[in-house]
């Protein structure tokens, strides 16, 4: 029986949601010192945090919404077919919505702690420049968001394929994410997803919401390449059977 599209609405907002509450919340929580130095879990363990949520909701919601909880993987399975125009724009209404609950809740949670101050970039908001991080400019942080997108895509439409391994495609999906992560936290802080972006930059706002525009540009660019390649690919590989 075909699940209905409210049911994949929803899926697709609360998987969001975890994943943005609970990789940014790992971040703002329980990886940094107060004045924004990395402690605690650090690297490593920001960088697990968004891949073991990722993880769990491949294998909690995967089976009704595919756990896509990222407008770019809803896009790149536009691109190559696997979901219609229409669902793509529920799935993406529903992931931006849930990555903005999941900043909201997890606002709410820090004001509880004393002395709390929204700073540029509060909530693990993703940016790049001068006063974030490392520094890396724009050129680095467009082309660190595109290729990292490109290879998440390429691994989800990789692992899901009929050629794939689909009892352990969540596991692959995670590990990337994580080391995904691992590259690129000190770059961007790490979007490739413009959910996870978009909810803490709304609350932040600020260079956060002025800087919003690329991670939405790059993901997306990444996804387009990666499902271009996809098609290509397959294409070659019905063109090898016909043979």
């Amino acid at each position: 029986m075909e699940t209905k599209l409210s049911t994949k609405f929803l899926t697709e907002m609360i998987g969001t949601f975890v994943l943005v509450m609970i990789g940014c919340g790992s971040a703002v929580i329980a990886g940094q010192t107060t004045d924004g130095s990395l402690s605690g879990l650090g690297l490593l363990g920001i960088a697990l945090a968004f891949g073991l949520a990722q993880f769990i909701m491949c294998y909690a919601i995967g089976g009704i919404s595919g756990a896509h909880i990222n407008p770019a993987v809803t896009a790149g399975m536009f691109i190559v077919g696997r979901i219609s125009g229409k669902d793509a724009g529920v799935y993406i209404l529903a992931q931006l919505i849930g990555g903005t609950l999941g900043a909201l809740i997890l606002l709410i949670i820090l004001r509880g702690m004393p002395g709390f101050e929204m700073g540029e970039w509060a909530l693990g908001a993703n940016g790049w420049g001068e006063g974030y991080q490392n520094g890396y400019n724009t050129c680095s942080a467009f082309i660190a968001e595109t290729v990292m997108t490109f290879i998440f895509l390429f691994t989800i439409l990789s692992s899901t394929s009929k050629r794939g391994n689909s009892t352990m495609a969540g596991a692959a999906i995670g590990f990337a994410l994580a080391a995904i992560h691992l590259f690129t936290i000190p770059i961007t802080g790490t979007s490739v997803n413009p959910a996870r972006s978009f909810g803490p930059a709304v609350f932040a706002g600020g260079m956060a919401l002025s800087q919003l525009w690329l991670f939405f540009v790059a993901p997306l660019l990444g996804a387009l390449l990666a499902g271009i390649l996809w098609k290509i690919m397959k294409g070659e590989e019905f063109k090898a059977v016909q043979e």
